[in-house]
């Protein structure tokens, strides 16, 4: 008997309205969060503290980094033929999770563009996705859109496909992250402790030292991402492993827990573009700029940040511009 190969669809074979809504479901146990916590460095108190948590929230929180991981893992049953993942577009944490909770992600192909072709390089494609992530209840966790590189099938023609990927969510209202602000209780949050004065719109924090890029394919693993290119360096170009883009962003994210260690969560992303790969044993750095700073009820504030993360002291590799909850 013939075998059939198996490894998720090439460009040509995806069409606008397609739906991947079969991943795994995936509960967030303390387990996975410490898996996590152990690769990307997060610091988030509320995820860390469960007393804390508890009087805060209610209950053991979860980080935001582990649910947009898990999300976006869960999505790549549409993309593990991935050679790149392009950017993200008006991500929106509509619920917080706790420990226990379960995500699951239900993907749809909203566009399509072939790239141009060029002589000696396999024919690629750009195909922008509409994530949607609920919980076990069904209550809305995540939506958000993002844009992968693919390829075409061995001697497949030119598709004809052209849609306008920048026009992908441009007619909705732009995320208010003042609308995701979670009913917590901010008072019990800063009970008993100190807390540092928020810097203002315009100023620049950097982080003075790097965080070294371990353990990437466990953390695809742990998240469900199945994306070949984080797994099999024959399915990468230049033989060389990429690392799962929510592996530098979570790393960002923990970076920002040391620059500004009282900040609560993180809201929505506006963008997050990734400007150049990141490999196994590079060192990343990231450099803050705030961009808005405004109070917010029941005491809290959100500040609009943009993130630029450097790989090895030079090559950018990620320009992520994000809110977050103080």
């Amino acid at each position: 008997m013939t075998a059939r190969q198996v490894g998720g669809p090439y460009f040509d074979e995806l069409e606008v309205g397609q739906v991947f809504g079969t991943a795994p479901g995936c509960t967030l146990t303390q387990g996975r969060a410490a898996q996590h916590q152990a690769i990307v460095g997060d610091r988030w108190r509320l995820a860390l503290d469960d007393h804390l948590a508890r009087e805060v929230a209610g209950a053991p929180l979860v980080s935001p980094a582990l649910v947009w991981n898990v999300a976006i893992g869960q999505s790549t049953l549409a993309t593990q033929r991935v050679r790149a993942n392009l950017f993200y577009r008006r991500l929106a944490l509509l619920r917080q999770p706790l420990i226990g909770d379960t995500l699951r992600t239900t993907t749809t192909v909203v566009g399509l563009r072939e790239n141009a072709r060029r002589e000696g390089r396999p024919p690629t494609g750009l195909a922008a996705l509409h994530m949607k992530t609920i919980d076990q209840d069904g209550r809305p966790v995540l939506d958000f859109y993002r844009c992968a590189m693919l390829p075409l099938s061995r001697d497949a023609g030119p598709t004809g496909r052209a849609d306008d990927l920048d026009a992908i969510g441009a007619d909705l209202p732009p995320v208010e992250p003042t609308a995701l602000i979670p009913a917590w209780d901010r008072a019990a949050y800063v009970d008993g402790r100190t807390v540092g004065v928020l810097p203002e719109a315009g100023e620049v924090l950097e982080v003075a030292t790097g965080d070294v890029v371990s353990s990437a394919p466990e953390l695809a693993r742990l998240t469900l991402n199945v994306a070949a290119v984080h797994h099999d360096r024959f399915a990468a170009g230049g033989g060389q492993r990429l690392v799962y883009g929510g592996h530098t962003i979570a790393i960002a994210a923990s970076q920002l827990t040391r620059a500004l260690p009282d900040l609560a969560t993180i809201l929505a992303w506006e963008s997050c573009d990734h400007t150049g790969p990141v490999h196994e044993g590079d060192t990343l750095t990231t450099r803050f700029t705030v961009q808005h700073a405004a109070p917010a009820a029941g005491g809290w504030q959100v500040l609009d940040l943009r993130a630029e993360v450097t790989a090895d002291g030079e090559r950018p590799v990620l320009d992520w511009k994000f809110s977050v909850l103080a």
